[in-house]
């Protein structure tokens, strides 16, 4: 195996991949593991292990690797290469970039996990041709990644893009997973959808109690998962839910196209992507009725669950020049 491999990594609260890519960004073999959980240093220390296993087993070594890109739940601080506290971690302060450089000797970049996931978008999606462009992620949280006139948006600390935490709510029926009321994460995210639900049941007990939903006792119970099966199926209460999640869909969408003004909003996360029909096709049509600016073409990322790693393997490559000054 020659030189000119990168890696690309992932980091979530849950679970870590890490992938390994040829000069081309194209994916050569992959590893999965749980984020760890003990200590700050082990979560580099892993990343690291899964590196080296996939060199041997490409048949690389340590001087192949030309550099490592990494995505990550946040919020971050890009400029000292930390996870500052990460809402679903237990960890504070949790090196990164400097761990990674001294143990492989090449440059590591470090960015949110959706700026990963446009940048991916940018170089190797839907993105090529647009300057102007947004991805969003519906999933556990909600979450973008943006470039205006061709530049990506990083902001003081690296956390410009908290588009999940924009106010869709003025009378906050909803408290959001950082303690804050009325966010757009709180109503349609996947840990949002419970919420809604109990607060849909609350305002119409008797069209919950009529749901096969109902066997789960508090709505708090259910998952995203539930309500959506149930939709799907043509349970009236659960389709009432996920019809007032697009609703706030469509406003936080807006709210995008509004201080943006993209020409190509990229959606994905697990919630978009296993609910197409009932997540992103809804939001698409109402989202006109809060717009103000001209609404672009909105579509689903053609890169899947991996678009975060391919701006990952992007970084890696050396294809985006990221507008950090690196501090100690």
């Amino acid at each position: 195996m020659g030189a000119g491999l990168v890696a690309g990594v992932d980091i979530g609260a849950t679970y870590t991949r890490v992938v390994l890519a040829d000069e081309k960004g194209r994916i050569l073999d992959r590893a999965k593991f749980e984020t760890p959980r003990s200590s700050r240093e082990a979560v580099p220390a892993s990343i690291a292990s899964a590196i080296r296993m996939l060199l041997k087993r490409v048949g690389g070594s340590e001087r192949d690797l030309r550099g490592i890109g990494v995505g990550s739940i946040g919020p971050l601080d890009v400029k000292r290469g930390v996870i500052v506290k990460a809402a679903n971690l237990p960890l504070e302060n949790v090196p990164i970039v400097e761990p990674l450089e001294s143990e492989f000797g090449v440059t590591t970049y470090l960015v949110n996990d959706c700026v990963a996931a446009v940048i991916g978008e940018k170089h190797m999606g839907a993105g090529c041709d647009h300057d102007n462009l947004v991805y969003i992620t519906i999933s556990t949280g909600i979450g973008g990644g943006v470039y205006v006139d061709g530049r990506v948006l990083l902001g003081k600390d690296g956390n410009a893009h908290e588009i999940g935490h924009m106010v869709v709510d003025a009378e906050g029926k909803l408290v959001c997973g950082c303690g804050r009321r009325g966010h757009w994460e709180a109503y349609s995210s996947g840990t949002g959808i419970p919420k809604l639900a109990k607060l849909l049941a609350e305002e119409n007990p008797g069209l919950f109690e009529r749901s096969v939903l109902a066997s789960k006792g508090d709505p708090l119970r259910l998952t995203s998962k539930d309500v959506y099966d149930a939709a799907k199926a043509g349970d009236a209460f659960a389709r009432a839910v996920v019809e007032e999640a697009a609703r706030y869909n469509a406003m936080g969408v807006a709210n995008v196209v509004n201080v943006y003004d993209p020409s190509l909003i990229t959606v994905g996360g697990s919630v978009a992507l296993n609910n197409v029909e009932l997540v992103v096709e809804p939001l698409k049509k109402m989202v006109h009725e809060y717009a103000v600016n001209r609404v672009p073409e909105i579509t689903v990322t053609p890169l899947g669950d991996d678009v975060g790693l391919y701006g990952a393997i992007a970084l890696a490559l050396g294809l985006e020049e990221l507008p950090i000054k690196r501090s100690r």
